[in-house]
């Protein structure tokens, strides 16, 4: 569907009437509600008053908009260019915050952890008994499973299921 002259006409009419943008639809005709919403916004059509509360009259701007550091009409001679800072879609609402930290974590190396030497299993040579943790990238060739034995009850070794199954208060301290 094209918006022809005679169509754009009909909805500034149709709008200015305070018509819905889905009865406007309605009557062009092959058009959605939101290709006309999407159309009034476009032509910058002035949006209505909600139900219930006063209509706000908009000012126009005085100043004009910013431009980009490497506006055309600009020479590099007289003016230097510099970043200019905007803020759009969802950042435009949220706020700059000072954050400070509030406690450092002790990152001292424990004395008793010992890494144990992976015996490089692949899938198939997985068993009931076998740790099953991961080591790299599985689209790589090197990509291999721990193989260490594993307790009863646990797919991890001892020192696997220690880093998977952390207690709650070690994972808050840990943000």
């Amino acid at each position: 569907m094209n918006w022809t002259d005679e169509r754009v006409e009909r909805l500034k009419k149709l709008w200015a009437d305070g018509l819905s943008a889905s009865q406007i639809a309605a009557q062009l005709g092959g058009v959605s509600r939101n290709a006309v919403i999407g159309k009034v916004h476009r032509l910058n059509l002035p949006g209505r008053a909600k139900s219930g509360g006063q209509a706000t009259v908009r000012t126009k701007r005085t100043t004009a908009a910013p431009r980009a550091p490497n506006y055309a009409g600009r020479t590099a001679s007289t003016q230097t260019a510099r970043p200019v800072g905007r803020s759009s879609g969802g950042a435009a609402l949220k706020q700059d915050l000072d954050v400070v930290a509030s406690e450092e974590v002790d990152t001292r190396p424990v004395d008793d952890v010992v890494v144990p030497i992976s015996r490089r299993l692949t899938l198939v040579e997985l068993s009931e008994r076998t740790c099953k943790w991961p080591v790299g990238d599985p689209l790589q060739d090197d990509f291999h499973f721990c193989g260490n034995d594993s307790g009863d009850a646990s797919p991890y070794c001892s020192y696997h299921a220690k880093l998977a199954f952390q207690p709650s208060s070690e994972r808050k301290r840990a943000r």
